[in-house]
């Protein structure tokens, strides 16, 4: 079977409000109040709660990673908390999710999000059972940009790990499809869309409702 791979954040849906929150949440209890904002740092979310404490850390001159791995943990529990306040999935997400499986492609999710965090996230916006497979930055002893951890979502979505292809909004993930040897599709419309261009994947993504019409063009027909 074919499979179609996505990442998550900034690629199926935009987290990056309930993901600032938390982070500003962890700032305010630093004593620095909040330091990023969505307009600014949206790309900084979607690319995971160390680098969110880092950058902001940063901005206010007190950057320690001692402090950045203290409150790591406090960032998860106040996530998981508050996980689905302000997330949506990108316009068409869904439908194009379940137009490549009437299609008869196997549909899962590779993400840099911890398992458990990613899997209640779907859960509460009820949309779980719609991908057959979910490998998170914990499933596997590796994570993206190793090629291992898309390899296994091609395989529990039911494909075979040659014959997939990886929709994402990063260098993680154009590095993870060119390590693994297959095709990389990167969204034009999550937080660094800008600088997709430049990555060179095979093909670009400007909205959901033209995926189900590149992918036979990437990976060939479902059947």
């Amino acid at each position: 079977m074919r499979t179609v791979i996505f990442d998550l954040d900034g690629t199926l849906a935009d987290t990056s409000g309930d993901l600032l929150a938390a982070a500003n949440h962890c700032f305010r209890q630093m004593g620095h109040g909040d330091v990023l904002d969505r307009e600014q740092d949206a790309a900084v979310a979607v690319r995971g709660a160390r680098m969110m404490l880092s950058h902001g850390l940063k901005r206010v001159g007190a950057y320690d990673p001692e402090t950045v791995d203290a409150f790591y943990p406090v960032f998860l529990d106040v996530y998981e908390q508050d996980i689905d306040t302000h997330t949506q999935f990108y316009p068409g997400a869904l439908e194009a999710v379940n137009s490549l499986k009437a299609a008869g492609y196997g549909v899962g999710i590779c993400t840099n999000k911890p398992e458990g965090l990613a899997d209640l996230l779907l859960t509460r916006m009820g949309v779980r059972d719609q991908f057959a497979s979910l490998v998170g930055a914990d499933t596997l002893p590796v994570r993206k940009p190793d090629p291992e951890p898309l390899r296994e979502a091609a395989r529990r979505a039911g494909g075979h790990p040659e014959l997939c292809v990886l929709i994402g909004d990063s260098d993680t993930d154009r590095n993870t499809a060119r390590a693994a040897g297959v095709p990389s599709v990167l969204v034009t419309f999550g937080p660094a869309g800008d600088d997709m261009a430049a990555l060179e994947p095979e093909a670009l993504l400007h909205h959901f409702d033209d995926l189900p019409t590149l992918v036979p063009d990437l990976i060939g027909a479902a059947a």
